[in-house]
């Protein structure tokens, strides 16, 4: 063990970055979403974005049990935290959206068949946001740099992203927090006013019986 803590700097540089190269390689990659849409209704996927993101998606019909017949033809529409319309395509066997949120929280995607298709029909929806999106061969080609120094760049990407991710978490869970401490101080106060209600309630109902009582003489 003695000889582990006994290396140089550059030895130790190296072991980290080695180990940096190994997590990266073996991170899960995104893969595209299989989603089945009904003759009749409406299928919708959504993602908690934050703002200032790059957001890409590819999307098409998938050949499922046809022979021979065209494919069906499919609508779809994406939307954003405060219904803003992003995206709207009608009528179409394949497509694609790209956008910068601009607003934080749920953007929404929802696919519908047209009314003439009587069957439903299965999508493939390649959806990639932030780092997901960056097109690193494009990069490595303009800044000419390639081997460790690319894998440096992705590495330092990721770190950037889940940074940022990590950022948008905090402020999320602050608001969170703020909105349960106002509700709980309302429900706080509607308590103690329903209790003073009650109170006043009771002390009407006693003073009305004990007159009640008292005109009857029966105390």
């Amino acid at each position: 063990m003695a000889k582990i803590f006994n290396l140089s700097s550059a030895t130790r540089i190296a072991l980290i970055l080695l180990l940096c190269f190994n997590s990266l390689v073996n991170l899960p990659q995104t893969k595209a979403l299989w989603l089945t849409i009904p003759s009749h209704g409406t299928k919708c996927v959504s993602q908690d974005i934050q703002t200032h993101v790059v957001v890409l998606a590819d999307y098409y019909v998938v050949a499922d049990n046809i022979k021979g017949q065209p494919l069906p033809t499919i609508s779809a529409k994406v939307t954003s935290p405060y219904g803003n319309n992003l995206h709207h395509n009608e009528n179409v066997t394949q497509g694609q959206f790209a956008f910068t949120t601009t607003e934080s929280g749920n953007y929404v995607a929802c696919f519908w068949m047209d009314s003439k298709n009587l069957q439903g029909t299965s999508i493939s929806l390649d959806w990639k946001t932030g780092i997901s999106t960056k097109d690193w061969d494009s990069v490595a080609k303009k800044e000419k740099i390639e081997g460790v120094e690319l894998e440096l760049r992705k590495l330092e990407g990721a770190v950037e992203a889940i940074h940022e991710n990590l950022l948008y978490l905090r402020t999320r869970e602050a608001e969170m927090r703020e909105v349960s401490e106002a509700t709980n101080g309302r429900v706080a106060w509607f308590s103690i006013m329903s209790l003073g209600v009650c109170v006043s309630v009771s002390v009407l109902q006693l003073l009305y019986l004990t007159r009640y009582f008292q005109k009857k003489k029966l105390i």
